[in-house]
């Protein structure tokens, strides 16, 4: 007996093709059965999207040309003052030149480079920098140590010395034999 050239696989093929081209039938009839009309979608005055025609009756606002400005807004350049941080140097490395400043206000780790220091620094020194746009981030430039404020210390008030027991019964007796 010969065995039927069309095996289970060969079944499952067909019967997933025959499936295929039949799902692509239906989508292509549903997709003719739309109408332009349907297919069209209105903008209304305030730019949302509505399948009905705007109202032809309705007034427009009218906006002077004047009125349209068309710029970037302008941003004013900082202080001289806001440029410069204050950080404390959380790591360096002299021999490749480069380092992490951490900037005390905003916590943002700051890269500085060898270049960018007036000051030889190492890790835990204060330190005062400016900052300026790099290709991966803030570079921190202009480094140098934080000028120590030395607070004044205030001189111990002189106190007045009260005579031990002994020395006072040495006075009592010094004035009383006078």
């Amino acid at each position: 007996m010969a065995r039927s050239q069309e095996t289970f696989g060969k079944k499952e093929r067909e019967k997933k093709k025959q499936k295929k081209k039949q799902d692509k039938e239906k989508k292509k009839e549903n997709r003719q059965k739309q109408s332009l009309d349907d297919m069209i979608a209105y903008v209304d005055e305030n730019g949302n999207i509505s399948s009905t025609p705007p109202d032809p009756g309705k007034k427009k606002k009218e906006v002077k040309i004047e009125d349209i400005e068309i710029s970037v807004s302008r941003q004013k350049d900082p202080e001289p003052e806001d440029l410069i941080r204050h950080g404390i140097v959380t790591y360096f490395n002299d021999s490749k030149g480069y380092g992490f400043i951490k900037d005390l206000e905003t916590q943002e780790s700051v890269f500085v480079h060898l270049n960018g220091l007036l000051d030889r620094v190492r890790e835990r020194d204060k330190v005062i920098f400016e900052t300026e746009k790099g290709p991966k981030g803030l570079n921190a430039i202009k480094v140098k140590f934080e000028p120590k404020v030395e607070k004044p210390v205030a001189k111990p008030a002189e106190k007045e010395v009260k005579p031990s027991e002994e020395e006072q019964k040495d006075e009592d007796n010094a004035s009383s034999a006078e």
